[in-house]
């Protein structure tokens, strides 16, 4: 019978009380028998007589303290990462899944991360960011309360005279128009805005060359640096003349640096005097009715010594005092709106301030921070199912000597070391995904090399990622009993596998949650694309009005028609895709007196209808045959909704006490946001307004003969003006781009969700493939088929994605639906979508479990039992 070595049985008896030695020595003989059968004599021999040096090293410890130093923190730490080191060569896929997994997962949070710092950080460009405020208005019109960022001419004068003290600057300002900038034969068309002289000392630009004082000559203008080098290339701007238009000749003043992406004013590359604005504009002087008019915008910056709170309040009645009693009955409410909420809380509904932006920053950081955590997830499931493998390794570390908090440490350094190779992995990810990410985003998001601040979250991120994904398998793993391990009694017991199917439930609820929401966002999109626009815009191109085209507009129309480039064209004051002007003073027979009445109302020449192939409802389009038309509307159907006739044609309007006859109801055009409804609106006929060309080409031609022949003769007309125009299908289709990006986003971040849970899934299938490889066999060898092993293996996987779909469907119908609130048109949740990505998990959950599964079905029985 083999016996251990005499000289270990020795010390015990030395060194070990009598009645712990027997226990202790019954226990490691019979170790040592076993190990004998599995190592042979030799080794066995050696682990024995290291078990009990080991087990008396504390003795030593006591009695040759100079024989037995104490390693040093270094030495530990060394002996941790070597060990760490070792375990993750040795198992490559599990390696390759664990840092694949975290390595995707904190891709997608620091992608996520950097994209809310971008929303956060948005205006911070500007110094006194938190001082500047946007003067709005509420007004109740159409009974209901409206918020608008337009103000009249005079409320900048009015603001600093009345309450001067409460700001350091008032700005007026017009909006932000593209005009052509040209030096001798060299023509650019850029965004601009026109200013009062204080407007770059609020923002605080950073001049290059000029001061901010350069505004105050009305015949002068501010370029930014990538204007100015497109203009003069790399001649000094200052003091050198350009046009704007044909009409003024200007002279630089100032050059500033351009401005960043993520700026509310990012698109301006030009400022103007607003003093040049009015010379443009001169019956702004001369209005009857200065307060009755909004068609400019108003800027502020509190005084340091003023709260935004106390200024906003202050000035709520600034508009209300300068009206008579019948334009007071609109209960105008003056206001700041502070530029640090313009991103994130831009939305007002019925007078109250209802978020914005912020809702999707704390969708995606929620998102985010899920993602990630599904890859610790993967990382604990797979440590702990690996653990009867390094339950041994356990058994023998404690059986020499190691106590629980060195067992504890050595996991947590080998979860720091995947998190950490992790985290280098995916820093290379984020720098290769940044571009296409800034594209679907609309984003300039840079990885911020230079910020303190980011190096110290990512250490935080590391040190708290690590600290998650290891907690688990540390304190699990070090908790195993040594003797019970050594001896082969050690069983996970029926419980051990709970943790870990909850995980895998807390994963598939996270990626069905968001495959749901991704359909349903998906859904709303098509819903508003699907519905009526009231027009045909197949084949319709938008263009702005010269004053030349203008002058000559049916000789230009008769032309282009003769060409055989267009089937119509006409002009309005408000394109298809937007409303550029609303009015009120509308009184008809029954209309209460108290009732503020404010509508959408538009210009148009006579072929308008024609043009745009509009629909007819009632009555009779616009026609140059009757003379009456010049004082006829047309209205849409939600105006007829809203008058109180039945039957609206033939009766009386009276606009500004002037009547007007309707002689049409059209349909509803889609002119704002297609996810609201269709405010009342009214045309009638006025030639000489028109702001915009709405054209419909030739349908027998292709499109780009006929912009060319349009172009040509364009540049007959308008020689010095650059040919731009717009299909008016893309212009409607960017009422859309917000949404589409949220749906994209979204789809992204389900897509990694599934795959970093598949990643799990997958490695879960592997070990357990691996541990049941003996019981496949057995099965084969007794008649179990193909099909009937992959069952076997699948049922569990395929049970847990059906228990995350349960939990998940309550969790998303709930949340879209209060998303879907937001909009007052908008798609019903069907009960399919919840099926779909129910049927959806479950497939991918399969395809991934089923290459492990079908693989460990195909192996050879004689293979897998020959060691038994």
């Amino acid at each position: 019978m083999p016996r251990p070595p005499h000289w270990a049985d020795r010390l015990l008896d030395r060194f070990v009380a009598p009645h712990r030695r027997e226990d202790l020595q019954g226990d490691l003989q019979e170790i040592f028998l076993k190990r004998v059968t599995q190592v042979g004599l030799t080794q066995a021999r050696r682990e024995y007589g290291w078990a009990v040096l080991h087990y008396l090293t504390p003795f030593f410890y006591k009695r040759q303290t100079n024989k037995y130093p104490n390693p040093s923190t270094t030495d530990m730490l060394q002996n941790y990462l070597k060990i760490a080191i070792r375990n993750l060569t040795k198992n490559q896929v599990y390696s390759a899944i664990n840092i694949g997994g975290l390595a995707v997962g904190m891709a997608v949070a620091m992608l996520i991360g950097l994209w809310v710092y971008d929303e956060f950080s948005f205006n911070q460009y500007h110094p006194n960011y938190d001082r500047i405020a946007q003067v709005m208005q509420h007004a109740t019109s159409n009974g209901k309360v409206e918020s608008q960022v337009a103000n009249p001419a005079v409320m900048g004068p009015e603001l600093r005279a009345k309450y001067g003290s409460n700001f350091k600057y008032v700005v007026q300002a017009s909006w932000p128009g593209s005009y052509v900038l040209s030096v001798g034969d060299n023509h650019v068309s850029k965004e601009g805005i026109y200013f009062e002289p204080d407007g770059p000392a609020m923002l605080g630009l950073r001049m290059r060359q000029g001061t901010y004082a350069g505004l105050k000559d009305p015949y002068s203008i501010m370029l930014s640096e990538s204007v100015a080098k497109s203009l003069f290339g790399n001649q000094n701007p200052m003091g050198k003349t350009l046009k704007v238009g044909r009409k003024y000749e200007v002279k630089v003043t100032g050059v500033y640096e351009d401005l960043p992406y993520n700026t509310s004013f990012r698109k301006v590359s030009v400022i103007m005097p607003w003093a040049l604005w009015l010379i443009d504009n001169p019956w702004v002087k001369t209005m009857k009715k200065p307060w009755g008019s909004n068609f400019s915008q108003t800027y502020a910056q509190v005084a340091d010594h003023v709260a935004m709170e106390d200024a906003s309040t202050r000035i709520k009645n600034v508009k209300l005092d300068n009206l008579s009693k019948e334009e007071a009955r609109y209960k105008w409410v003056a206001f700041l709106h502070p530029m640090r909420k313009w991103e994130l809380y831009g939305e007002f509904k019925n007078g109250m301030n209802t978020g914005g932006q912020i809702k999707y920053v704390w969708m995606f950081g929620i998102i985010g921070v899920f993602v990630l955590i599904l890859a610790c997830i993967n990382f604990m499931n797979l440590a702990t199912a690996r653990s009867e493998k390094r339950a041994k390794e356990v058994g023998i570390r404690k059986a020499v000597g190691s106590v629980r908090s060195q067992l504890v440490n050595q996991f947590f350094a080998e979860s720091y070391l995947v998190v950490f190779l992790a985290f280098l992995v995916a820093v290379l990810l984020v720098l290769l995904l940044l571009p296409p990410f800034n594209e679907v985003a609309d984003k300039k998001i840079e990885f911020l090399w230079n910020k303190p601040q980011f190096w110290f979250i990512c250490l935080a991120f590391i040190g708290i990622t690590g600290l998650v994904a290891g907690s688990y398998p540390a304190f699990y793993l070090s908790s195993f009993q040594p003797l019970s391990v050594l001896k082969g009694t050690f069983r996970v017991g029926k419980w051990a596998a709970v943790p870990r199917q909850a995980l895998v439930v807390v994963q598939f609820t996270v990626s069905i949650v968001l495959i749901i929401g991704t359909i349903v966002v998906y859904q709303q999109i098509q819903h508003a694309k699907n519905r009526p626009i009231g027009y045909n815009r197949n084949g319709l191109v938008n263009l702005g009005v010269e004053k030349e085209i203008k002058e000559h507009f049916e000789a230009f129309r008769a032309e282009l028609k003769e060409a055989g480039a267009i089937e119509e064209m006409a002009a309005s004051s408000s394109p298809l895709t937007g409303v550029w002007n609303t009015n009120g003073g509308f009184d008809w027979a029954g209309k209460d007196p108290n009732l503020g009445v404010d509508f959408p109302n538009s210009n148009v020449t006579y072929e308008w209808g024609k043009t745009v192939g509009w629909k007819v409802k009632e009555g009779r389009d616009f026609s140059r045959e009757f003379a009456t038309d010049s004082s006829a509307f047309i209205i849409n159907e939600a105006m007829k909704q809203f008058l109180p006739f039945k039957n609206p044609v033939g009766k009386i309007l009276k606009w500004e006490n002037k009547p007007y006859t309707i002689i049409g109801v059209v349909s509803d055009i889609m002119a704002e946001s297609p996810f609201y409804p269709v405010r009342p609106s009214l045309y009638h006929i006025d030639s000489d307004t028109p702001w915009n060309m709405t054209i419909r080409l030739k349908a027998a031609k292709s499109p780009s003969q006929s912009i060319a022949v349009l172009e040509q003769i364009w540049r007959k007309y308008v020689p010095n003006v650059p040919f731009q125009y717009e299909f008016v299908d893309q212009q409607y289709g960017s009422k859309f781009k917000a949404e589409e990006r949220i749906g994209t986003l979204s789809a992204y971040f389900a897509v990694l969700a599934i795959f970093i849970s598949c990643l799990g899934i997958f490695g879960m299938a592997s070990f357990i493939a691996e541990q049941r490889t003996k019981e496949i066999g057995i099965r084969k060898v007794l008649g179990a088929s193909v099909m009937n092993l992959w069952q076997l293996l699948t049922k569990d996987f395929a049970l847990l994605v059906l228990v995350a779909c349960v939990i998940a469907t309550p969790i998303a119908y709930y949340y879209l639906t209060d998303w879907l609130k937001g909009y007052d048109y908008r798609v019903d949740i069907s009960w399919w979508v919840f099926v779909v990505a129910a049927i959806g998990a479950l497939g991918i959950t399969l395809l991934t479990v089923s290459y492990q599964s079908i693989k460990a079905a195909l192996l050879n029985p004689v293979r897998s039992l020959r060691s038994e």
